[in-house]
């Protein structure tokens, strides 16, 4: 009888039970894994949905029922109307702008002059719909002071009417001053 000829390799080991813990921790693994994919899934869903048709997921709406409440409440309240500083001389400065010139040697000069004036606030302080009459004094003509008033309306816009002087040389100075603001028709 032949024997049977044996390879020049060993027998093949019988194959190790799993261990038990092993495969417990991969299925933990993977059914967390499972569980984070599905609440990823379902958060993707609710958040198309509410783009798609603007409504809101059946979920949510009882806890957003409240702020739609509130502001519901806040829209029907009328807005608070807006309050103004109220503005007085001490709000502005003033300079004069020398327009025209004309001197006559020793007879004086001719001069046209134009207020320049600063707000020192905010401008948001000045009500937009109010005109201010903005009166101001103007010393140092031979004519004695001459008193002149400006209107400021829409915060920013200056109507004024350019004043004529005589002075008694070409040295002499010019001053002006605010001496009052009210506002027109008050």
């Amino acid at each position: 009888m032949d024997t049977p000829t044996q390879s020049g390799f060993p027998p093949p080991l019988p194959p190790e039970p799993p261990a038990p813990a092993r495969n417990r921790t991969n299925a933990i693994i993977v059914g967390s894994a499972a569980a984070v994919i599905a609440a990823v899934v379902a958060t993707g869903v609710i958040v198309v949905q509410y783009n798609n048709d603007g409504s809101r997921p059946a979920t949510t709406a009882e806890t957003n029922s409240s702020a739609e409440r509130l502001a519901d409440t806040a829209a029907d309240e009328p807005e608070p109307e807006p309050t103004y500083s109220e503005l007085a001389a001490d709000d502005f400065t003033i300079k004069l702008r020398t327009t025209e010139r004309q001197c006559f040697g020793s007879a004086g000069c001719n001069m046209t002059v134009e207020p320049r004036l600063s707000y020192l606030g905010l401008t948001e302080d000045i009500d937009p719909n109010a005109v201010y009459e903005i009166t101001y004094e103007i010393r140092g003509g031979e004519s004695g002071p001459v008193i002149e008033t400006a209107e400021l309306s829409d915060r920013t816009s200056l109507n004024f009417t350019p004043t004529v002087l005589s002075t008694a040389s070409a040295s002499s100075k010019v001053s002006v001053e605010i001496t009052d603001v009210t506002v027109q028709g008050q």
